[in-house]
């Protein structure tokens, strides 16, 4: 943690009136939806500054997405779909001690120095999965990128476990491997 947020942090209770933990406890019985929810709230009902406001809901919502909750909410009425996002883990965590998973708000990226994989439930039966690998062909499996945009070369659409087979993991390795 940066010493500017340390110092925002300890001095909180003297400048707002409560510390962050109190602050988090009054903010998690709201639940606000959007963070600017928060931040007008703790400025109008509580008139703590704009800069402390907005720290405490940042600071609150962090602890409140772990990458366990990432995932679980992705795959919300999804679930059919999460032994395909388990095989498709197993799969690049073998390829090294480099490869990182960072679970986001609506999928997760696979990184080693760059990104080179995205997966993510794209509805309710089927998990889009994104690779970068320039300069490869497209063909009836291995898509333009379509909505990844840029983010990703490639688009493998996925509904079983069984479609994660040597061909993808191929894709998947080449992918792992351009990314250095």
């Amino acid at each position: 943690m940066d010493k500017a947020l340390q110092t925002m942090i300890n001095n909180m209770p003297e400048k707002t009136g409560k510390s962050l933990e109190q602050w988090k406890v009054i903010l998690k019985k709201k639940n606000f939806a959007k963070h600017s929810e928060g931040v007008n709230f703790l400025k109008k009902e509580h008139q703590v500054t704009h800069g402390f406001a907005n720290t405490i809901v940042t600071l609150s919502k962090e602890e409140n997405n772990t990458a366990d909750d990432l995932v679980g909410n992705q795959y919300k009425g999804k679930e059919v779909l999460i032994p395909v996002y388990e095989k498709l883990l197993s799969i690049v965590k073998d390829f090294g001690k480099d490869v990182t998973i960072t679970p986001k708000k609506g999928s997760v990226s696979i990184i080693r120095k760059k990104q080179f994989a995205l997966i993510k439930p794209a509805t309710k039966t089927r998990i889009d999965l994104g690779l970068k690998i320039k300069d490869k062909p497209t063909t009836d499996r291995l898509e333009n990128s379509g909505p990844f945009g840029t983010m990703c070369t490639h688009r493998v659409r996925l509904s079983t476990p069984d479609e994660v087979d040597e061909e993808l993991t191929g894709w998947l390795k080449e992918a792992y491997e351009k990314a250095e």
